[in-house]
């Protein structure tokens, strides 16, 4: 988790916010031995989706927060058992492997239960209770391979040992007072205590000392349907070793097992944690099959999520889980907000239209070329948030940046911007959440908390049909997440102008802002195009 740097712009990305990172990364990959990831925080516009497509990029991987979860652990992975394996087996797995616990899994892998060393001892510990093969339904291999047997002769319609566990080390006599039918007898060499046994109608009978066994005894066990077992341990260790053979089903822990997804939160398990006493937890996916297993350990050694923040340093603007982060960079062309940090870092703030600007100053500044696809996706930043340099926030330093780009990328600006603007400025088919939504961010002004959209078409008329429902949908959004005042920016990229639309309790100091009568929370104020440079800055005078 350490190595990966997560590269974000802000909530409800546009072309500037999806590209910049996009850059950011391959320049961070091509100059310094770190893996770079660029990531979103919301949906692309189609301006953006035009963009990618047009220079064949993958969107980056949507997050919603950078909160660490338990997939960014370095959990322990743990080969699961089946629950039918002998506990002899699971005791030589978790020693081998230096392990306390190991997860069950069923027949397709779906979490089962755990089983421990306290499992296994306790078993191993209690007194016997000599019907214990029939009870947790023990086969024939289990018992073969924990005395570390041969194979006599196998009855395999028998499928079950229900009977009883005796040691005939005794007289024939004393033999049958005590056997019973389906028993399983440990006994020596002695040919007349086998024959009382099978004649008893046992179930399985172990021959210690791995003696040789009279054919004929063998021959009369086939016939009787007695399985035989020779095992070169004596009649002691084989009666002490043959609680061994049973499943770990028997004994695994399946009730009140705590365990966890991969995709909760590292601070929730802490919780749950702290109030259980567990060795350690399987971790799962969606499907209940186990990935591995943690302890408390893996949550000393958690390392934050790094990231670096691009075209934003507003912290309602940045992804959730943010506190959680170790934020390494800022590269930004907005005003200073309030992200903090714990140390100090790279922040890279100038005044020009477009963080892709900067992020292209970067790579020409060391000397490294941009890949044609990344150059086209900062040429498309450029046009996009200087509005092809009809914006104020344009400079010149924007127009050499993007000429140089244009030829890495072998687009023809103008026609480029056009279709572009073309793809993304068309209302068709949005609704208006997608609408106001599209480049939306929040800000506080003086204490007030202020949201401003904004969206560029070509159509400004055709925006008229569904002005009642924005409103509606503003005033809405106003009251239920506690804006002081909600602004709606419709820019329209052919006159060079913006029709304002206003709600919320601040209505006056929009007004005061660009000097305007606001009628029916409506008015068009030409000129006016960018929100950083000539919205916020008056909005923010203002209130003060």
């Amino acid at each position: 988790m350490k190595d990966i740097i997560y590269i974000t712009g802000h909530k409800n990305p546009d072309t500037d916010s999806i590209c910049s990172a996009i850059a950011y990364a391959e320049f961070k990959n091509k100059t310094q031995n770190v893996q770079a990831v660029p990531v979103r925080l919301g949906n692309v516009s189609k301006e953006t989706e035009f963009a990618l497509d047009y220079f064949g990029v993958k969107k980056p991987k949507l997050i919603d927060t950078l909160k660490a979860k338990v997939e960014d652990l370095d959990m322990d992975k743990v080969a699961p058992i089946s629950p039918e394996i002998s506990l002899k087996t699971a005791w030589n797995i978790m020693k081998k492997n230096n392990m306390k616990t190991i997860p069950v899994v069923n027949d397709d892998d779906t979490f089962l239960g755990v089983v421990s060393l306290s499992n296994l001892t306790s078993a191993y510990m209690d007194v016997w209770d000599n019907y214990i093969l029939g009870k947790s339904n023990t086969n024939f291999e289990n018992i073969l391979d924990t005395l570390s047997g041969k194979a006599i002769y196998h009855n395999d319609k028998i499928s079950q040992f229900t009977g009883k566990i005796i040691v005939a080390a005794m007289t024939p006599e004393g033999i049958k007072n005590v056997f019973e039918e389906g028993d399983i007898a440990i006994c020596g060499n002695r040919t007349d205590a086998h024959e009382i046994i099978i004649d008893g109608k046992a179930s399985l009978m172990i021959v210690t000392g791995n003696y040789e066994i009279d054919p004929a005894i063998i021959e009369k066990a086939s016939e009787k349907g007695c399985s035989i077992i020779a095992t070169p341990y004596d009649s002691f260790t084989a009666s002490r070793m043959i609680i061994q053979s049973i499943p770990v089903k028997y004994v695994m822990t399946k009730d009140d097992v705590v365990s966890f997804r991969i995709d909760e939160f590292v601070h929730d398990i802490r919780e749950i944690m702290t109030k259980t006493r567990f060795r350690s937890y399987p971790i799962l996916d969606s499907n209940n099959k186990v990935l591995g297993t943690i302890s408390r350990y893996h949550l000393i050694s958690k390392t934050n999520k790094q990231v670096i923040l691009v075209d934003h340093n507003e912290i309602s603007q940045s992804v959730d889980g943010l506190e959680d982060a170790e934020v390494l960079e800022i590269i930004d062309h907005h005003r200073l907000a309030d992200i903090q940090t714990g140390h100090p870092i790279y922040f890279r703030n100038e005044p020009v239209g477009s963080t892709a600007t900067i992020v292209a100053s970067m790579f020409f500044e060391n000397g490294i070329r941009p890949s044609k696809q990344v150059a086209g996706l900062l040429c498309s930043a450029i046009i996009s948030d200087t509005l092809l340099f009809k914006s104020p926030t344009s400079t010149n330093i924007d127009k050499l940046i993007l000429n140089r780009l244009a030829k890495i990328a072998g687009i023809n600006i103008e026609e480029y911007a056009n279709e572009m603007f073309k793809a993304g400025t068309s209302l068709v088919g949005k609704t208006v959440d997608e609408i106001f939504n599209q480049d939306f961010k929040t800000f506080t002004l003086s204490d007030n908390k202020i949201g401003v959209a904004q969206v560029s078409t070509m159509d400004l008329e055709g925006f008229e049909p569904m002005k009642a429902e924005m409103l509606d949908y503003m005033n809405n959004k106003c009251k239920a997440e506690g804006y002081n005042l909600l602004l709606l920016m419709l820019t329209d990229i052919i006159d060079n102008g913006s029709e304002l639309i206003a709600v919320g309790e601040k209505l006056e100091t929009v007004e005061k802002a660009f000097s305007i009568t606001l009628e029916n929370n409506t008015a068009y104020v030409p000129n006016l195009l960018s929100r950083k440079k000539q919205v916020i800055p008056p909005l923010t005078a203002a209130m003060e």
